[in-house]
């Protein structure tokens, strides 16, 4: 019996099938099966191309560097983030959810730049220029070098660059933006890889300086081909709370600087602004100490940030008391909780606990469980901490506590803000921690709970 040849293959890995598939069963790619009778890439040959005087390569010691040095971006918040500013001919992919402010926060780099003399060309292709122009009255981004184009075609993006000549080049966003040189709608795997890829080919041969708006899923990760991120220089995600006002900048990728930094921003009615110093947007504002509340020093990239932790304590008579939490995780106070009963022998198995941090902000670092514990603590004992007292500190299972990265910048930065008593792991064991922080409450020793 005659064998019957494929007739369809991946364009990506190639893989071979009989019937057509909108998804390739070896890599998981989608849209990249076609006819086997269609140049793929994969069975083309290539014949070797003369190189030119000009692009024989070179020992790397004969390069400079002059032409990728950065430039201030106007934001210092958001140059922290890149590294120094921004590298001609890089690209940069700023993710977020729907409504972070995205486009607010790139509208206003947009008209800082073009404020210390850049030609922008800002790209907006889910809004239309009238809108733009109207945010931009609101939030002051009005300058004579910023050029607004409302575009989602690809070739016509390239011929607004060619007759502009940017500095920078903003685009919002590449999901929307699709190429008639690809088949499918915008926003497919395909459309998205061959417009960032054209973007990204521009940019390196102009040396532009390319910023691209990504849409996210639902759990948070960038939307399209996972080469996107790939491709580009700078992978960028704006986070926040859309109940408070604060937003973070924070860099996954970046081929020209580091990765640990974060930026701060707060959300006001005339756009967004800068928080140099976000000391005291996560602490109460109570001048009198609160039983049930402990501060920790956590670290947002290189950055030590003083955050109150709460905790309320109710006795209930619920077969299952209920166990809330408010920016930690829940899994890890339901651990401080067995911790707390098993080797401090707080009977909290019939009480009701919440647990909250100020501001919105949320803890995910370990260095936060003694600040918690603390909290909880106080909260049964109905004893208040000094509010000169922070808590650093990893639990174990075993009660013992363990050291945090970055442990003198945290102490350096909770004695610049006043803390005089640092509670970490030099207690040892939660026990021990708990009778330094009881003991420097201001109440009688024979008030201090016995652990």
């Amino acid at each position: 019996m005659a064998r019957v040849s494929s007739n369809y293959r991946c364009t990506e890995c190639g893989w071979s099938t009989l019937k057509w598939a909108g998804r390739c069963g070896e890599c998981q790619a989608w849209g990249t099966v076609v006819e086997a009778t269609e140049q793929t890439g994969i069975t083309r040959k290539f014949a070797p191309v003369a190189i030119h005087d000009d692009r024989v390569a070179r020992p790397i010691t004969e390069i400079s560097s002059d032409s990728v040095s950065h430039w201030p971006s106007g934001i210092r918040e958001f140059d922290r983030v890149l590294g120094g500013g921004i590298v001609p001919g890089a690209t940069i992919l700023l993710s977020g959810e729907p409504g972070v402010g995205k486009s607010t926060l790139l509208l206003e780099v947009a008209a800082r730049a073009a404020g210390l003399g850049q030609r922008v060309l800002y790209v907006t292709a889910e809004e239309s220029a009238g809108q733009v122009r109207m945010r931009s009255e609101r939030t002051g981004a009005l300058q004579p070098t910023l050029f607004l184009a409302a575009e989602t075609d690809l070739a016509t993006i390239i011929g607004q660059i060619d007759r502009i000549d940017p500095h920078l080049l903003i685009v919002d966003s590449v999901q929307t933006v699709s190429s008639s040189a690809n088949d499918g709608l915008a926003g497919q795997p395909g459309q998205v890889r061959e417009v960032a890829s054209a973007l990204i080919r521009t940019a390196k041969d102009r040396g532009l300086a390319t910023l691209l708006v990504g849409h996210v899923t639902k759990d948070g990760t960038i939307a399209g081909p996972r080469m996107l991120e790939h491709l580009v220089d700078v992978v960028c995600q704006f986070e926040g709370d859309r109940q408070t006002s604060l937003r973070f900048i924070r860099a996954h990728k970046n081929r020209f600087g580091p990765t640990d930094e974060v930026g701060c921003f707060e959300m006001t009615g005339d756009g967004i602004a800068e928080v140099a110093d976000p000391s005291g947007l996560f602490m109460s504002r109570n001048s009198t100490s609160v039983s049930g509340t402990c501060v920790t020093i956590a670290t947002e990239g290189r950055r030590a940030l003083p955050v109150e932790v709460q905790a309320l304590i109710v006795k209930t008579s619920a077969p299952q008391p209920r166990r809330v939490t408010n920016g930690v995780d829940s899994s890890r106070v339901a651990m401080l909780l067995a911790v707390l009963e098993r080797r401090a022998k707080l009977p909290l198995s019939s009480h009701d606990v919440y647990v909250s941090t100020v501001g919105g902000i949320r803890l995910t670092e370990p260095g936060a469980d003694l600040a918690i514990a603390l909290a909880i603590a106080s909260a049964y004992s109905d004893k208040a901490f000094p509010s000169t007292l922070a808590a650093i500190g990893e639990i174990s299972l075993a009660g013992e506590i363990r050291p945090v990265s970055q442990a003198k910048q945290r102490e350096a930065e909770g004695r610049r803000l006043g803390f005089t008593t640092i509670v970490g792991a030099e207690a040892m064991h939660l026990r021990e921690a708990m009778r330094t922080a009881f003991a420097t409450a201001e109440v009688e020793q024979a008030d201090v709970p016995q652990f």
